[in-house]
């Protein structure tokens, strides 16, 4: 099948490459740990000159042959790469945001290969505590391509657990509000840097029960306290031999995920006035959405489902509404 299109999640510490063809079919891709803070800095020679810019190098190593072997294919790229700190900086669309609109609203940067990237604005929430995202977005567009039109006009609550996990909520198609949760980082660094992790025992193994133990504790009146409090129990449970040093790490996990979930489901309960929760749409890891879809059915989201090729379906979508490549995924599965 001939490519249509190279699409590009370009984030803080990896950057991820797809070759895509007619409606978005996934043809091949790549990973690498080229994000934004972690470029290459050998100099090499592209096209006959020695390049030393890193975002050129890495853009190169990501769809270089890909490029090569069929010139003139449209390129676009979600992420980090359109931040101040990225290969050139795109403002921010500010909420509420009609996702599918995005597609409009694409920057040009011509590369040094004469090849145009078309990158992908990430979304403002302007308020006495602003938030910010970048490539969430486009997931959530993935999201909300492959859901029948019936179920668009439902609030929907879409969770993209990770270093930064967010929370978005969309209505009729529009990202009405989001939060963001430093889980992911605030968890390594306490096990890496921190007197929690000095008894912690590296596992391969996921400990269920010692995941659900933290999740309850973040539950339970002594969650109350907050996690600042609650916390120290990842010590003392272990100096008390109630957990082992292998078990330490995912009762931490549970703690911090359950505390994040904790807060979540309070604020829709506030804003719902009492009504049934959202249903809820995951995006991220197998290993990581499977902890936090069995924490949220101990919180109280009885509706959760995780969704596949978010990234590539919202990509796609968007480069269709720019007019890069023709057909969507809505299109092929309605045809």
């Amino acid at each position: 099948m001939q490519a249509q299109l190279i699409a590009l999640d370009w984030g803080t510490t990896s950057l991820r490459a797809y070759k895509l063809g007619a409606a978005g079919a996934v043809l091949d891709q790549r990973g690498l740990s080229y994000g934004i803070m972690a470029l290459p800095d050998m100099p090499r020679i592209i096209h006959g000159q020695l390049c030393e810019d890193r975002f050129e190098l890495a853009f190169d190593e990501a769809c270089g042959d890909w490029l090569d072997a069929q010139p003139g294919i449209a390129v676009i790229a979600c992420g980090m790469v359109g931040s101040a700190q990225g290969w050139q900086e795109v403002p921010y669309c500010p909420t509420p945001t009609q996702v599918s609109g995005l597609g409009s609203q694409l920057q040009r940067l011509r590369s040094r290969r004469g090849v145009d990237v078309h990158l992908v604005p990430g979304v403002i929430q302007r308020s006495r505590l602003p938030n910010v995202m970048r490539g969430e977005e486009t997931q959530v567009l993935g999201v909300l391509e492959d859901l029948p039109a019936e179920r668009l006009d439902a609030p929907l609550l879409i969770g993209l657990p990770g270093t930064h996990s967010k929370w978005v909520q969309v209505i009729e198609g529009r990202i009405e509000h989001f939060d963001t949760f430093m889980t992911g980082e605030v968890y390594g660094l306490l096990c890496a840097h921190s007197i929690l992790g000095r008894t912690q025992q590296r596992s391969e193994h996921f400990d269920l029960q010692a995941f659900d133990c933290g999740v309850q504790v973040a539950l339970s009146d002594a969650g109350d306290l907050g996690v600042l409090s609650n916390l120290f129990s990842a010590r003392t449970l272990g100096l008390t031999g109630q957990l082992s040093g292998a078990e330490q790490g995912d009762y931490l996990s549970g703690l911090m995920i359950g505390h994040e979930l904790r807060a979540v489901a309070q604020a829709q309960r506030r804003q719902s006035a009492g009504a049934q929760l959202p249903e809820v749409v995951l995006i991220g890891s197998d290993a990581l959405c499977q902890r936090y879809q069995r924490a949220l059915a101990d919180v109280g989201f009885s509706a959760v489902s995780q969704a596949p090729q978010a990234t590539e379906r919202g990509l796609w979508s968007l480069a269709c509404a720019a007019g890069l490549v023709t057909s969507s995924f809505k299109d092929l599965r309605h045809a």
